[in-house]
């Protein structure tokens, strides 16, 4: 990219990657309590993420991305740990997002078919696989065609739902939702009043991942941080308005977790007598979520093939294209989650919850190496513990389903959970134990100068 971006391009490319329509059916189903969570999750992790991964950006204007900022802060070890949270994370996301994308693609046929778990999983592995051969080809994208994709398939349907919604509660529909007191702030006695801020944390991860961009961005020191603190009010501000839309019009359990969104414009549209703009409304959906994830295939990729390059990896893994491959294959294998739980919301869950959590240690490592790298400022020091507790909050209640949604019991869902996250971190140890063993040397030079800001 030999030309610099400005302030509307970084902000676009921001919203662009956090800020989902898909997310809204999950954060929906918690009713009125979803306004306080949402600004609670805003004060205890989005800001401090936000803040936190510009401040660093700037710090290190010629090396972004989570594994150097670790590498720098505690070593190479620590780093390659963050980088596998932020890689294996996405590997479970994907079969999430590419439910999103099999139930929106029926809806307009048969919208039955977006509980049927052959039919989501046939369709999960036929298009993550066919992203993963585009990928090998290469494909060349810049920041326009994200943002002309985030424009139709994101802004334009968000905002539908927003308007809709907002019609609704204004013209005296009636809603599933109340809004007294005692509704909008939840009972603190109650856990399972707690298990939504995964569903909310969920919805605002990857603001870090920007930050590779700082280079290429005018005036970055201004520029960024602007451009973050404008975009997360932007996502905080869609995300809350599109989950009250949703819960104004579906009852909580009659929410479905992958086709929530089809199902509240399609309420909306009959309503209004509007039927006849779902097809657009699918297609425009469609678009925006399949030009997101194509860069969501490659950028936790490269960010793996950091590590590998220092020598964690084998050789094997020392390549873009067998890296994609490995995703191919490992993202196959955890689409057998929709065969362990026996509803497809049970499935959705599992794979959101457990996503978040390893995403959510990452955090952790990134907030002490952001302190460790800044530990005479006072503001990184608050930020940094702020977003530190949010992630522990998160951490605790990601173990807890929510009730509502069938996982097949609580020990069943436990049991399943807990192996999981053992499973996806232990290959880190194996690594190690792999270069040890072999005797690999790896590449501990720390040659990121720091820019102090």
């Amino acid at each position: 990219m030999n030309k610099k971006i400005g302030l509307f391009l970084v902000i676009m490319l921001i919203v662009n990657s956090i800020d989902s329509i898909r997310n809204l059916p999950a954060t929906a189903l918690f009713g009125s309590n979803l306004i306080f969570f949402f600004i609670f999750s805003a004060i205890v992790f989005l800001i401090p993420t936000a803040l936190v991964s510009a401040k660093l950006a700037q710090k290190f204007p010629n090396q972004g991305g989570i594994y150097y900022w670790v590498k720098q802060a505690f070593g190479h070890r620590m780093a390659f740990l963050a980088v596998w949270l932020q890689w294996i994370n996405t590997l479970i996301w994907y079969p999430t997002i590419l439910s999103f994308i099999a139930a929106t693609a029926v809806y307009i046929f048969d919208e039955k078919l977006a509980q049927n778990k052959f039919y989501l999983i046939s369709t999960i592995l036929g298009t993550f696989w066919l992203l993963t051969y585009i990928n090998l080809k290469g494909i060349k994208t810049s920041a326009i065609f994200n943002s002309i994709c985030g424009i139709i398939g994101t802004i334009i349907p968000m905002a539908f739902i927003i308007i809709l919604g907002l019609t609704w509660g204004l013209s005296g529909k009636p809603l599933q939702i109340h809004f007294a007191l005692h509704d909008l702030l939840p009972s603190f006695n109650e856990s399972k009043n707690w298990i939504s801020l995964t569903a909310i944390i969920t919805a605002f991860l990857g603001m870090e991942l920007t930050a590779v961009h700082v280079n290429h961005i005018k005036n970055a020191q201004k520029i960024y941080p602007k451009a973050v603190i404008l975009s997360a009010i932007i996502i905080l501000i869609t995300l809350t308005l599109g989950s009250l839309a949703i819960a104004f019009v579906l009852p909580h359990h009659d929410i479905n977790l992958v086709d929530g969104v089809l199902q509240a414009f399609a309420a909306f549209f009959a309503a209004y007598h509007l039927s006849w703009l779902m097809p657009i409304m699918t297609l425009l959906i469609l678009i925006g979520t399949f030009g997101g994830i194509i860069n969501w295939v490659i950028s936790p990729a490269k960010g793996l093939l950091q590590a590998a390059e220092d020598g964690y990896l084998p050789k094997l893994l020392c390549n873009q294209k067998n890296i994609l491959i490995l995703q191919g294959l490992l993202v196959t294998l955890f689409c057998s989650a929709y065969l362990l739980m026996p509803s497809v919301n049970g499935s959705y869950w599992l794979l959101t919850a457990l996503s978040t959590q390893l995403y959510v240690l990452m955090y952790v490592i990134m907030f002490f190496a952001a302190i460790a790298l800044n530990y005479k400022s006072l503001p990184m020091w608050c930020l940094s513990l702020l977003g530190i507790t949010g992630c522990c909050i998160t951490l605790i209640i990601g173990f807890f389903p929510p009730d509502g949604i069938n996982v097949g019991g609580f020990l069943h869902y436990e049991t399943i959970f807990t192996t999981a996250m053992i499973a996806l971190i232990l290959p880190v140890g194996g690594f190690y134990f792999y270069n040890k063993l072999n005797g690999v040397k790896i590449n501990a030079n720390l040659s990121i100068t720091p820019q102090e800001t």
